[in-house]
């Protein structure tokens, strides 16, 4: 299993974790809803049964034992109604509202009382109340302030959770990444340091060979030093990652068929390279976007492996973006692997860091504002990615 296989699966574990707890946590605080329902219920019962003594008992000590019964032990809202749906009493509400318009005087608001009537109508059946023979009342209450705060506790602390955690990892996210460019800034620019003085030595060898041999090995001498010259190349790549680079209008097309001339020399007879398209112009920064291309043929290659192939670099554009298409007769991508392949480390071969289609997307992005990506790939016929230039 990969590394990245690893991580998805840690990530689902993670997941399947979190919602665990917050299934636990809903079904606990429905349970701890359920019980606090069925006690108001009987409290708005209680209430309703007092309401109802109070109306048949004239015992005074008995109604004053009623009345606190109702004080202490039903504080939810309620409201008493006849059966023409009469407002008869209430409990739990505030019977006062304050006049908007002078912000002092206190008046009764009988459409308040409506309102509430039914807000308890919908969230509850009504309790019946007979009185006598053919009389009867009707209770209505909603649920407590405390009800509605518990039932929805959950919802909001898992928000909470829910967002501190995005938060967090959004934060690690971008200190590890800025930490990890730190540090591949320092190697490159101390690789491209390093390379530099074998780099001279080779060149002034080389120019000691051409008086001694010039003659004889002309056309092996003149391959070394294309190859040094490459080595430079590389070396001036490496020390412009971490710097801006100065991006300057340059043919697309002459740029790609330049280095496809260099590199078609030095791989298997077996593949063959094609460059078609228009001559376009975009801005670039040549030695980088070398580079680009230099890992997508180079990932083409792999993709053929020992087999006979072709790799074709298309060069189009429309008004606003110049487009290079890199096309192989490899082995293919799973669509589920599109953007995993540009994720650094990932890598199909046993030998390999699986940095050059990482560091293709952060030269195309980071460095010449423009896309890359996999346009379209097919198991067994080939793969084709796609950079996007500004124009």
């Amino acid at each position: 299993m990969d590394v990245y296989a690893q991580k998805r699966r840690w990530k689902l574990l993670l997941l399947i974790f979190a919602l665990s707890i917050g299934a636990i946590s809903l079904v606990y605080t429905n349970y701890l809803v359920s019980l606090m329902a069925e006690s108001e219920r009987r409290n708005a019962e209680l209430w309703a049964l007092s309401t109802k003594l109070k109306i048949e008992v004239e015992d005074e000590h008995f109604l004053d034992f009623l009345t606190d019964v109702q004080n202490k032990y039903t504080q939810i809202p309620a409201i008493l109604t006849d059966s023409k749906n009469q407002i008869l009493s209430y409990k739990g509400l505030d019977s006062l509202k304050t006049n908007i318009s002078t912000d002092k005087s206190r008046t009764y608001d009988p459409v308040y009382f409506k309102e509430q009537l039914e807000i308890m109508k919908d969230q509850h059946p009504p309790i019946i109340v007979k009185v006598g023979s053919d009389d009867a009342f009707y209770v209505y209450y909603k649920d407590s302030q405390l009800l509605n705060s518990i039932k929805y506790f959950p919802y909001r602390q898992l928000t909470g959770i829910a967002v501190f955690l995005i938060l967090a990892y959004l934060a690690f996210s971008s200190s590890r990444r800025s930490e990890q460019n730190q540090v591949w800034v320092g190697m490159a620019k101390e690789t491209a340091h390093q390379l530099g003085t074998p780099i001279s030595s080779m060149m002034a060898w080389i120019e000691i060979l051409k008086d001694k041999y010039g003659e004889k090995d002309a056309e092996l001498l003149e391959e070394m030093e294309s190859d040094v010259g490459r080595l430079e190349v590389i070396a001036e790549r490496f020390s412009k990652i971490g710097s801006a680079p100065v991006l300057e209008k340059h043919n697309v097309k002459d740029v790609v068929r330049n280095y496809i001339d260099y590199l078609e020399k030095r791989i298997s007879k077996k593949i063959s390279f094609k460059v078609t398209g228009e001559p376009v112009a975009a801005e670039l920064s040549v030695p980088l976007f070398e580079w680009v291309i230099e890992n997508l043929c180079k990932n083409a290659v792999n993709a053929i492996g020992t087999n006979e192939g072709e790799i074709t670099l298309n060069v189009s554009q429309n008004k606003t973006h110049v487009y290079v298409d890199v096309s192989d007769t490899g082995t293919g991508i799973p669509k589920s692997k599109f953007e995993t392949v540009f994720q650094p480390g990932y890598t199909t071969r046993k030998r390999g860091w699986g940095l050059g289609l990482s560091l293709t997307r952060r030269i195309v992005e980071n460095y010449h504002k423009g896309q890359v990506y996999v346009k379209d790939s097919e198991l067994g016929k080939g793969t084709t990615f796609r950079v996007v230039l500004n124009g």
